[in-house]
């Protein structure tokens, strides 16, 4: 999906300052934010508070402001804001989860969920929306798919099922076998760095 106009004036004004400008960004992207918030933690079986919700979606506002707007300057517009905003959330989200999951108590890991294969080198990797388009181009159609609906879209395993006419109980093996794969492109890529 490609960058509409309004996003495009609405990044602009807010990369120039405008008064104003930032509370509207805010506005049109709280929703986005949060739910990635909530779809981040509920995969990884992560339980969340109010508190802990306003606190991470606040933590992707501020990265998103850090460095004089910095993320927002490295959008290059070959997506939409919506899909880049929600990959940087993302990232966001499971630092900041993986962060919990280190200063938790051994009483509390049990609570917090498995976020083992989600390694801090592996998060550092993927640092922007290109290079996750990158990645993606290395997967099968149907892995691209798949992995675009649930990582990026944040759909369900029953609304990709529904979506793509494909067994519910074959996406886990398909999402599997396509972060393999990135993985592998991934560690390849810093090799070759």
């Amino acid at each position: 999906m490609a960058l509409s106009p309004f996003d495009r004036d609405l990044l602009k004004v807010c990369l120039a300052h405008e008064p104003g400008s930032w509370e509207a960004f805010v506005d049109r992207f709280l929703g986005l934010v949060i739910h990635v918030v909530h779809h981040t933690a509920e995969s990884r079986s992560f339980r969340l508070t109010l508190e802990d919700v306003e606190d991470l979606a606040h933590e992707v506002f501020v990265t998103m402001l850090a460095d004089d707007l910095a993320v927002l300057r490295r959008f290059r517009g070959d997506s939409s804001l919506a899909t880049y905003l929600t990959v940087i959330a993302r990232r966001v989200v499971v630092r900041e989860l993986l962060h919990k999951r280190v200063a938790a108590s051994s009483s509390d890991t049990a609570e917090m969920g498995d976020l083992a294969d989600l390694a801090p080198n592996a998060i550092e990797r993927i640092e922007s929306q290109e290079e996750v388009e990158r990645l993606l181009t290395e997967l099968g159609e149907e892995e691209r798919e798949v992995v675009r609906l649930y990582h990026l879209d944040g759909k369900s395993y029953h609304e990709i099922s529904e979506q793509l006419g494909i067994g519910k109980n074959t996406i886990g093996p398909i999402l599997s076998r396509a972060r393999t794969k990135m993985r592998q492109v991934g560690a390849d890529s810093a090799v070759q760095s």
